[in-house]
């Protein structure tokens, strides 16, 4: 008869790491769309929770096994009580919890756009429209409106963990990129990296940490042969590769990176954006965003990869 095999120790599970995220931003940036994404994703949502409310509200929470992964949606709509969201924020991040800011916002134009639609009226319009005056009237309101928001909202911008321009995206972009750069990231904690191109005329990414200006190499977009093409192609990567400046310039890009990321990820950085700009964001900064994550990967990072004008 043989002995019974003595039983083997089990090691405790690891608790799964409590992730908070605040989403702020401008009024009409699209902050009801991306908390729609998080409760999608299976995080516990609130909307316009009172910020005095806050560290009370996570305490309880956190009291709950079955709740890692919440999300809250504070915005100006609080009013002057809004002021004492940083000294709130500087009290939660020093708690054992990962918490992200993200600051939702767009250009005047695409948020002039959004409440003509809507027909709603900003939250700070000086007098309340109901949609039937004058429309120079009720654009004025709006207009002021968005630059006394922007005001009034700036240090807790200096704050986010990360800056959304949603004036380019759809909801399903949109949605696309809140998953991949605040959620699938949430469930680890490790600097997330995205490479992104861009072109200068439509101005700098809002989000970008570093920024490349591969305006001095020739452009493609003089060639007509290779006007109608993109970065991507073939003979657009030939053509710019062809010029010796392209190599000694992603050598020694690649070298600096390589020095900074470590950097990043030891003072705690979550995210990095390094973003890639030319003229257009078709050709140069295209071939080059692509060649920096092929050598971001040969240096054993994953990143991202996003063309936004392309």
């Amino acid at each position: 008869m043989k002995a019974a095999a003595p039983p083997r120790s089990r090691r405790p599970r690891r608790a799964p790491e409590f992730h908070l995220v605040i989403i702020t931003g401008l009024s009409g940036s699209g902050k009801g769309s991306v908390v729609k994404v998080f409760e999608d994703s299976g995080y516990y949502c609130v909307d316009n929770l009172p910020v005095g409310l806050l560290p009370r509200f996570v305490e309880l929470v956190r009291q709950s096994d079955e709740i890692t992964r919440v999300a809250c949606v504070v915005d100006i709509r609080e009013g002057h009580r809004l002021g004492s969201l940083p000294a709130i924020l500087a009290e939660l991040r020093a708690a054992p919890l990962r918490l992200t800011l993200l600051f939702l916002e767009a250009s005047d134009e695409v948020l002039m756009r959004r409440f003509s639609e809507t027909r709603r009226p900003h939250p700070l319009a000086r007098r309340a429209t109901d949609g039937h005056g004058p429309a120079r009237e009720r654009d004025g309101n709006v207009r002021r409106g968005i630059q006394a928001e922007r005001r009034a909202l700036a240090k807790i911008r200096s704050d986010a963990d990360l800056v959304i321009d949603t004036s380019k995206f759809n909801v399903h972009e949109l949605r696309a990129f809140i998953q991949e750069r605040v959620i699938q990231s949430g469930l680890a904690p490790k600097l997330q990296i995205v490479v992104t191109s861009f072109g200068f005329r439509n101005g700098l990414p809002s989000d970008a940490d570093l920024v490349f200006d591969v305006r001095f190499l020739p452009n493609p977009n003089y060639i007509a042969a290779l006007r109608l093409q993109s970065g991507r192609d073939k003979k657009v990567a030939d053509y710019i590769r062809s010029f010796p400046q392209t190599g000694e310039f992603v050598h020694k890009v690649r070298d600096l990176l390589a020095y900074l990321i470590p950097h990043y990820k030891k003072e705690g950085k979550s995210y990095l954006t390094i973003a890639v700009g030319c003229t257009g964001g078709r050709h140069r900064s295209v071939y080059i965003a692509e060649t920096l994550r092929r050598e971001l990967r040969r240096l054993g990072y994953q990143p991202a990869l996003a063309h936004r004008d392309l």
